[in-house]
């Protein structure tokens, strides 16, 4: 009897190391690297990374980043002490009334609002129709905000998907901000940007950003 239960223990020893290899196996290894996008404009430069724990967000930003969809974009409503909102195919053409209303039949994308992702400065957003007509808060495929009020916008907590960061450039974030504009908040100069990705290595990210990552 005793040699049976040994046997047994050993099985059952044999079957709980097994089952902790499978776990450790699929779990997905975090990479060294990250992609760090530039919005390039014509009062500077605003860098920022976009967030793992949004990865529908994270992966229509940057392909459409990667496809040149941004260039020739603008910041077109910009609000001091607030946000400036950009990303609107739009704001390409010559027609300045139907900035920020969209594309016809322009997808959304799933919410992925997170508690510990907050609307602090430079945090990046994305803009979306109202509850009444949108109640499950899906986000525009492509329009974006940053917030450039220096003590954040957190009456936007829990109802907005925050899915990046400014890392570098909230100073520019201050100056398209100030800049006239019209009653619509409508900048009355364009402020055109171009936007482009590179990939680094997390440590060479926060050596030249100082952003550190969880």
């Amino acid at each position: 009897m005793k040699t049976v239960s040994r046997v047994s223990l050993l099985i059952w020893v044999f079957l709980l190391l097994t089952v902790a290899q499978l776990h450790a196996a699929k779990a997905p290894k975090k990479s060294k690297k990250d992609e760090v996008v530039t919005i390039s404009t014509s009062l500077g430069d605003i860098r920022l990374i976009l967030f793992d724990q949004t990865p529908l967000h994270k992966a229509n930003f940057l392909k459409l980043a990667k496809s040149g969809f941004y260039t020739g974009t603008t910041f077109h409503r910009i609000i001091q002490n607030f946000m400036v909102q950009g990303g609107d195919a739009n704001s390409k053409d010559t027609d300045p009334t139907n900035d920020g209303q969209g594309q016809p039949n322009e997808a959304t994308i799933p919410a992925e609002i997170r508690p510990e992702l907050q609307h602090k400065f430079g945090a990046v957003a994305a803009a979306r129709q109202g509850d009444f007509v949108n109640p499950t808060r899906a986000s525009s495929a492509t329009q974006f905000y940053i917030v450039q009020n220096h003590n954040g916008t957190p009456h936007l907590n829990a109802a907005y998907t925050v899915f990046g960061q400014v890392i570098s450039g909230l100073e520019v974030v201050d100056k398209i901000a100030a800049q006239p504009k019209n009653d619509s908040d409508r900048p009355t100069t364009d402020i055109k940007m171009t936007v482009k990705v590179e990939k680094l290595k997390k440590k060479k990210i926060t050596a030249l950003y100082g952003y550190k990552y969880e």
